[in-house]
């Protein structure tokens, strides 16, 4: 079986208005990979973010924004190597959990899924907290296998994962992410990691965010379970 490397792996992300944050995340991502990894930023913001991403190393693809799932789905279409990490540019994730996500990939995993709540939610505001706990619990029930943490925004898959599965989603994407490729039998891994408190605004409003979640939860389980 392949041994994969930095050299092996793309970054990727969408960008709206992170200018505070993204030049941190890229730099973070340069450091534990030694620079050797392709990094793809998907942005529609009016700030100053495609520059500074551009200056740090990143191919910036530049689109109307909108929303998250168009975002990532480009980015992960565009990544061009064999295994593909995705991210979040607000500086909320452990760019030091990189390459822990390689070796699970090279442990044979098809998907690592970074587990926030594992650890309690660290800085997860405590709203948040609670809608995840129960996106994960209807979730498992829905998909008949226990899932701890659904809307994670990174993870690693291997670049078939993402070609054989259409993506339907936006700003349920980062659920349907995980729920598919567990209703089609790929091998997942939840991976416990840290979560800190977000550098700039949030731009999801937390109640038409909840419920556009919940909505494709429900709506990607129950098409998996029916297929």
């Amino acid at each position: 079986m392949t041994e994969y490397t930095f050299d092996d792996l793309s970054v990727v992300m969408g960008t709206y208005n992170e200018a505070e944050a993204v030049g941190t995340v890229l730099d973070d991502i340069e450091r534990v990979t030694d620079g050797r990894a392709e990094i793809v930023c998907v942005d529609g913001s009016d700030d100053e973010t495609p520059e500074i991403a551009r200056e740090h190393g990143a191919r910036v693809i530049e689109q109307e924004p909108r929303g998250y799932g168009y975002a990532v789905t480009e980015a992960l279409e565009t990544a061009s190597r064999p295994v593909i990490i995705t991210t979040d540019c607000d500086d909320t994730y452990p760019m030091d959990a990189i390459p822990r996500f390689l070796d699970r990939i090279n442990d044979s995993y098809d998907v690592v899924s970074g587990d926030r709540l594992y650890r309690g939610g660290d800085a997860m505001p405590t709203t948040n907290l609670v809608g995840n706990e129960l996106f994960a619990l209807v979730a498992s029930v829905l998909m008949r296998s226990r899932v701890h943490d659904t809307t994670t925004g990174m993870r690693a898959y291997r670049r078939e994962v993402i070609r054989n599965i259409e993506w339907t989603e936006n700003t349920g994407l980062s659920a349907e992410l995980l729920l598919r490729p567990l209703g089609r039998g790929y091998d997942v891994h939840e991976e416990p990691i840290t979560y800190a408190e977000r550098t700039g605004e949030t731009k999801l409003d937390p109640l038409a965010g909840g419920y556009a979640i919940a909505k494709s939860i429900l709506k990607v389980s129950l098409r998996e379970q029916l297929r």
